[in-house]
């Protein structure tokens, strides 16, 4: 079996010379490597499992961490609390035009909580029950739009979908009351955050495992096929979050690497590595690199005299860019290997500055204007 898989691989790659040639692009220009992100301040104490942020008012964020959603509030965030606590882990947040908090809830589905704290609840469409519920976006019509990236892994899994080369992922449409759910869209490659144009004509998605980010015009809760904005990504993309600038902030959550896009191609290895490595020790992306000793490639010239290279290629990497709406990046914030803020999995304008969520490192990080460049 192994043999006649191999000589299918090659023949593909013969007859279809220029189907899988999609380079890793180079981080260059606007996407130029820097410690911005390490220069930002942490909002308190570390949120173990923060993953997205979302602005309600000038001092007003809610974070979601763990199965807590959290309420930071005044000056520089400095007061929290909880909101919510659910049976699931908490992800995607969002805020309806009518004040409810949006919540998407691994294995159990998208949560509405009003300002009394009741909840109500989507848990399935078509049939199906929402597992993988990655990021929310409403509009001011009411209208709900959500990303599931996977019908068979829960967001904790991403690494076992990336590997197994998951292409199940929907974006689902429901009406304000959490009612009427429909498939929009279905067999995506992780699709991980979505957003709304800031003039509420246009639906914008990422999808991880294509490195992409897609736009489409919507009416009500129907929308055009999407087209594809950025086609070829430099990291694995998770959300969307509007810039007061125009356009969005992008998060990425893990570089891309030349090993990891062999290892997907390899599939007798792959395979062979899922089945007898623990997860934590698979060649595949990391929220953080902990440089444990069986980490992998320790022996492929990451390490020396006990030294880490500079031209390791890294596990793990912060980056954030900012894009215009036509995809164009304009700036970047990055923390490098050996820094201390990876896996940035969202992030929101607000009065005080850039609310960035580092997954990786469990903070809550303030991007201020002015006070790194």
């Amino acid at each position: 079996m192994a043999t006649l898989s191999h000589f299918l691989r090659d023949l593909r790659q013969l007859v279809f010379r220029n189907a899988e040639q999609h380079a890793i692009p180079s981080m260059d220009g606007a996407l130029s490597p820097n410690d911005r992100l390490d220069a930002c301040r942490p909002i308190g104490e570390a949120l173990p499992g923060a993953d997205d942020v979302v602005a309600a008012g000038d001092e007003v964020l809610y974070v979601s961490a763990g199965r807590q959603v959290w309420r930071l509030e005044g000056a520089g965030f400095a007061r929290r609390s909880v909101v919510a606590t659910f049976a699931g882990e908490a992800g995607g947040l969002a805020l309806h035009p009518d004040g409810r908090l949006l919540v998407c809830v691994a294995g159990h589905g998208l949560a509405a909580i009003d300002a009394q704290g009741r909840e109500a609840w989507l848990s399935q469409a078509e049939d199906r029950p929402l597992r993988c519920p990655t990021g929310v976006a409403a509009a001011p019509d009411g209208a709900i739009f959500m990303t599931e990236g996977s019908l068979r892994h829960e967001p904790a899994a991403w690494a076992y979908d990336l590997l197994e080369k998951g292409r199940d992922g929907r974006l689902v449409a429901c009406g304000p009351g959490l009612d009427a759910p429909r498939v929009l869209l279905r067999d995506l490659e992780y699709p991980h955050g979505i957003a709304l144009s800031a003039d509420q004509r246009q639906i914008w998605f990422t999808e991880s495992w294509a490195h992409r980010v897609h736009r489409a015009q919507r009416q009500g809760r129907e929308i055009a096929p999407p087209d594809v904005v950025i086609g070829n990504l430099p990291g694995y993309p998770a959300r969307l979050g509007r810039a007061s600038a125009g356009g969005f902030w992008l998060s990425l959550f893990a570089p891309r690497t030349h090993l990891v896009e062999f290892v997907l191609r390899e599939d007798d290895y792959r395979e062979e590595m899922m089945r007898t490595i623990p997860p934590e020790f698979w060649i595949a992306p990391a929220l953080s690199t902990d440089h444990h000793p069986l980490e992998p490639m320790q022996f492929g010239s990451l390490r020396a005299l006990g030294i880490r290279k500079p031209w390791a290629p890294p596990r793990s990497y912060g980056l954030l860019m900012r894009i215009d709406g036509d995809g164009e990046a304009m700036e970047s914030l990055h923390s490098r290997v050996g820094g201390h803020h990876h896996g940035i999995t969202a992030a929101c304008d607000t009065a005080q500055g850039v609310a960035i969520v580092a997954k990786g490192s469990g903070r809550v990080l303030l991007f201020e204007r002015g006070a790194s460049a």
